[in-house]
């Protein structure tokens, strides 16, 4: 797909839209309620018949592969969409943790390591998870590598808990080293760690002199992977809102007060009217960004358009699930409803890849404010 087409950001192509809609149509038939949470309660904690259909039947971890390492070729601006309709659906796959390993991958421009991992991440056989944070966070990460062994602890782990290969983000004295690691291989441990969102499960990777094969990685790898991550989670998060939208807008058409709908209400409507402008602001930024990431040849020249989204995609998640779930009253937070599942979602995302306000802080700085 080199000599595709791009449209405008926010605005798909005709690829692109047969693309949302064959995610679409495999969420619809396989992505209900019912297997949601099934997949919440199972162990490991993931929808792996929905994932081999995504992986196969629509070909989601291949997009931005290369072709020569047995992917489809195309952009982060495709993920992006795929992103956007998981967000809807909050199935536990490994899709944002497939984005930024494969990302990972190619940012270390090491032909031999694609070559080995990436065919099995496209073609959704191998699930790679990236072992990154520590316990402060995502900028500093919480192992370290010394004479080709790994000791600590990597926080907050997609995908964690069913990885077929590590991709560890080590400190080795002042540099930033990258090791592929099996998760059978001695020391190492991993736990799953309880959650608020149960749909997102998160794990702790634990390692204690662990062999591990270093892969060269440049010097700026964690700012390129923090970049990606602020904006896949944004397409996220305009999934989630957008959802949370349709859902309120469809209870309030149902439910009735005084003999009539209680959308019908003026102050109702213009709440529901702000939610619309959320999200339709949340998906502007969270598109420009993508195209940003995927027509430049590194976040800087993208900076201020990544932290925006962060910020607004995050602000926009969480007050669209405020109001939704205002507006479904107290049936809302109850546990078989699932408008509480996606008010944590958006809470949590917020908090995923580094708080909120830390990138507003950055924001401010780069804009000289």
């Amino acid at each position: 797909m080199s000599d595709t087409v791009f449209a405008a950001p926010g605005v798909d192509t005709a690829e692109q839209s047969a693309l949302r809609d064959s995610v679409r149509t495999v969420l619809a038939r396989q992505g209900g309620s019912a297997s949601l949470r099934a997949a919440m309660a199972a162990t490991p904690r993931f929808d792996g018949y929905l994932w081999r259909t995504l992986a196969e039947q629509v070909g989601v971890a291949a997009l931005a592969v290369p072709e020569r390492f047995g992917g489809v070729g195309a952009t982060l601006v495709e993920s992006h969409i795929v992103l956007e309709e998981l967000g809807r659906s909050l199935h536990p796959v490994p899709m944002l943790g497939s984005v930024l390993a494969t990302q990972a991958l190619l940012f270390t421009r090491d032909d031999d390591a694609c070559a080995r991992l990436l065919p099995g991440i496209a073609e959704g056989s191998s699930v790679a998870a990236l072992c990154w944070a520590g316990e402060s966070g995502w900028d500093t990460p919480g192992v370290v590598a010394d004479g080709g062994l790994l000791t600590g602890t990597a926080h907050y782990v997609l995908d964690g808990e069913y990885a077929d290969v590590f991709l560890v983000i080590a400190r080795s004295g002042t540099h930033t080293t990258l090791h592929e690691v099996s998760p059978d291989a001695d020391g190492v441990s991993r736990t799953p760690l309880p959650v608020l969102d149960p749909t997102r499960p998160l794990t702790r990777v634990t390692f204690d002199d662990t062999p591990a094969q270093t892969i060269a990685a440049p010097g700026d790898l964690i700012g390129r992977l923090q970049a990606v991550a602020a904006v896949a989670l944004s397409a996220e998060q305009v999934g989630v809102a957008a959802e949370l939208l349709d859902r309120t807008v469809a209870h309030t058409a149902a439910r009735t007060q005084f003999g009539r709908p209680i959308g019908s209400f003026q102050a109702l409507k213009h709440r529901m009217a702000d939610m619309f402008v959320a999200v339709e602001s949340a998906r502007s930024i969270s598109y420009a960004a993508a195209h940003a990431v995927a027509h430049d040849s590194g976040p800087d020249g993208a900076e201020p358009t990544i932290a925006a989204a962060r910020i607004h995609c995050s602000r926009a998640a969480a007050a669209v699930a405020g109001e939704a779930m205002q507006m479904h009253g107290g049936i809302g937070i109850t546990w078989e409803h699932d408008v509480q599942l996606y008010f944590k979602r958006a809470h949590t995302d917020a908090q995923l890849f580094g708080r909120t306000q830390t990138a507003s802080d950055g924001l401010a700085k780069t804009l000289g404010l």
